[in-house]
C-alpha cells in the first residue's frame, strides 16, 4: 500500500520533472530541480537516516517548482536577490503543503513542513537547521565546482570564498564535521581551505 509520505514524494517528483532546465549527468539530460531533490534526500537519508517525515518531504521540495519565479523577473541587486529568495521560500512552502493536504496529511502536518522549507526559527527548530545543512552540503558536493569555475574564471577568487563563509555560517556543528570529511577535488578543497583559515 502506498503511504501518504510516498505519494507526497512522488507528487513532488512529478511536478520537478517538468523543469524546462537541465542538469547533465553521464552524457543524458536530467530535470535540474527533479535530480537536486533526489540529490537532497539521498544526503538526509546518510546523514540523518531517522529524519521524521516532515522533515523528509520538506527536503524533497526544497526546490519545488523552482522555475516557475524567474531571478529576472526582480530586481538587480542584493534587495532584488533576497526579495526573491523570501518569495520562493514561500511558494516552495505553499505548493507542498498543498500537496501535502491532498494526500493524506492534515493542515498540522502539512504546516509544520511548510515552516521548515520557509527555514523559520532556524535557531531553535532542528528540522529547519538539518534542511539548511542539508542544502550547503549538496551544493559544496555537487554545485560548488561550477559555481566555482565561472568565479575563477573572471579571477574573483575573493567572491568564492566570501560564499563558502557565508555558507560556512549557515551551518550546524554537525554541518561542518560531515562538511570537513566529503571528499573534494584538490582545487575546491584548497578554497575550502582558505575560506575557513
Amino acid at each position: 500500500m502506498t503511504t501518504p509520505l510516498q505519494k507526497v514524494i512522488a507528487a513532488i517528483d512529478a511536478i520537478n520533472q517538468e523543469d524546462p532546465n537541465f542538469t547533465v549527468i553521464n552524457n543524458q539530460q536530467q530535470p535540474k530541480e527533479l535530480i537536486y531533490g533526489q540529490y537532497m534526500s539521498a544526503c538526509l537519508n546518510q546523514y540523518w537516516p531517522n529524519s521524521n517525515e516532515h522533515l523528509q518531504i520538506a527536503v524533497r521540495a526544497q526546490h519545488i517548482k523552482r522555475w516557475h519565479l524567474q531571478r529576472a523577473e526582480y530586481p538587480t541587486g542584493k534587495q532584488g536577490y533576497l526579495t526573491w529568495r523570501k518569495e520562493l521560500g514561500k511558494f516552495h512552502a505553499e505548493t507542498t503543503k498543498q500537496l501535502m493536504l491532498e494526500n493524506g496529511y492534515d493542515e498540522e502536518s502539512a504546516e509544520k513542513t511548510a515552516c521548515i522549507i520557509r527555514k523559520e526559527k532556524l535557531k531553535t527548530n532542528p528540522d529547519s537547521q538539518t534542511l539548511e545543512d542539508v542544502a550547503c552540503l549538496v551544493f559544496l558536493q555537487y554545485y560548488f565546482d561550477e559555481f566555482a569555475a565561472k568565479y575563477t574564471a573572471v579571477n574573483n577568487e575573493d567572491k568564492i570564498i566570501r560564499i563558502v563563509q557565508l555558507t560556512w555560517k549557515k551551518m550546524s556543528e554537525r554541518g561542518h564535521k560531515i562538511a570537513l570529511s566529503l571528499t573534494l577535488p584538490d582545487h575546491l578543497a584548497a578554497l575550502v581551505n582558505k575560506a575557513l583559515a
